[in-house]
């Protein structure tokens, strides 16, 4: 919702404070580069200090400067609070998806993961929505579509106190009393021990008398280290070419269709059609991920969102714009979904979190970068250029993708 709703905010901002599209893409850019040292910190202090812990933190400070950024007076104070706004969720994202796939039963953790990362997509339709019904409403409209963005803060207490620890986190450090009674209270809320046929939580390997080990530790290993240095090279390729055309395409869809033409609350209200196809994208990325397994799913959604990239940028119609536009959200958040599912199963526990952060802070140079170029391309060659640019980053992405391991099934391992 936060990011979402800053693309319908530099749409505002555009008329009322006169912003140029260099000074609009920098509001849009420098959330990402807080998301970018966020997602790298995040992910280390996860492998330190606990998943919940960093989880809970990053949800309070991003939470509290979006609130804050609705007090904006100036360009200088939005960017400032925008940045922090960027550290907290960047931190966030990684940790989120990495603590729930250390508890998926691994049957299903694939789907589960694409599952949590649906709710970006929730996110981003009320974003839409926030951006259509409250935005217009007059020059203060910007400000309590933020204030309302403040509200993920008071989760972190809920996180804070209800959220169970990693039990493999737990283990990889030593404390093996704290993570026996998280697979004991995991177990009695389920009203059954975990079965061994791979539908339980995969918590890590537990004796004859129920109590959990850790796999075989290696010690701290690199990410960059012999085993897993082919893994991380595609994972940051990917993760690289998705940001740059996510978010070029859909931070600036707004601002594209108001230049196209379209009044404010049109180019709102496509915006709005557009986001919705989100959904049934995760939903088929969520079923086939344990069908066709990881890298299939993934290359394909990317594939598909290369293609309707391209005709996304020639659409020359209200129907072509909405069509294609859905047609791209589809394949693109499909993508998006699988790619969060794969990322913590490539690496072990001592360093899950700092493999999935590390892919996670690469990505967002491009998402820092992609905002800017938008304009330049613009300039050239209008929105056939932009989108040619990003559709080709796609199918990158999509031949990437097939350099990564497929762990459909495995569970996870030290």
């Amino acid at each position: 919702m936060d990011v979402g709703l800053i693309s319908f905010v530099l749409v505002a901002l555009g008329e009322q404070w006169g912003l140029s599209d260099s000074e609009k893409g920098w509001v849009g850019s420098v959330g990402f580069v807080g998301m970018a040292l966020g997602a790298s910190l995040g992910g280390l202090l996860a492998d330190r200090v606990g998943r919940r812990q960093v989880f809970a933190l990053t949800l309070l400070v991003y939470g509290l400067a979006t609130g804050a950024s609705a007090l904006s007076v100036g360009l200088g104070m939005l960017l400032a609070l925008r940045f922090l706004v960027g550290l907290g969720l960047g931190a966030e994202l990684p940790v989120a998806s990495t603590l729930v796939s250390e508890y998926a039963p691994r049957a299903i953790r694939g789907r589960v993961v694409v599952a949590l990362e649906a709710f970006w997509a929730l996110g981003w339709v009320l974003s839409a929505l926030i951006g259509y019904f409250v935005i217009p409403t007059g020059e203060a409209g910007w400000r309590w579509a933020l204030a309302l963005g403040a509200v993920p803060a008071v989760y972190a207490l809920v996180v804070r106190l209800g959220l169970p620890e990693s039990v493999r986190f737990l283990e990889a450090r030593g404390r093996h009393a704290e993570a026996e009674d998280a697979v004991r209270r995991f177990e009695e809320s389920a009203g059954d021990p975990a079965p061994a046929d791979g539908s339980g939580p995969d918590v890590g390997r537990r004796t004859g008398t129920g109590a959990p080990v850790a796999g075989p530790q290696q010690g701290t290993v690199s990410i960059w280290s012999r085993p897993l240095r082919r893994r991380t090279a595609a994972l940051w390729v990917v993760w690289f070419c998705i940001n740059l055309s996510y978010y070029g395409a859909f931070l600036w869809l707004p601002s594209l269709l108001r230049d196209n033409g379209f009044t404010m609350v049109q180019s709102f209200g496509y915006t709005l059609v557009i986001t919705l196809a989100q959904l049934p994208g995760y939903a088929a990325a969520a079923w086939l991920i344990e069908v066709w397994g990881r890298r299939a799913t993934l290359a394909t959604f990317l594939l598909g969102s290369a293609v309707a990239a391209f005709l996304f940028g020639t659409a020359d119609s209200t129907s072509a714009v909405l069509g294609f536009g859905m047609l791209l959200s589809f394949f693109n958040l499909g993508a998006w979904g699988a790619l969060y599912a794969v990322g913590p199963e490539l690496y072990p526990t001592t360093v899950r979190g700092t493999g999935a952060g590390a892919a996670a802070a690469f990505g967002r140079v491009a998402s820092i970068l992609a905002p800017l170029v938008v304009p330049p391309l613009v300039g050239l060659g209008g929105n056939p250029a932009v989108f040619a640019v990003f559709g080709a980053a796609f199918a990158l992405a999509a031949a990437a993708a097939f350099a990564l391991p497929e762990l459909k099934g495995r569970a996870i391992t030290e």
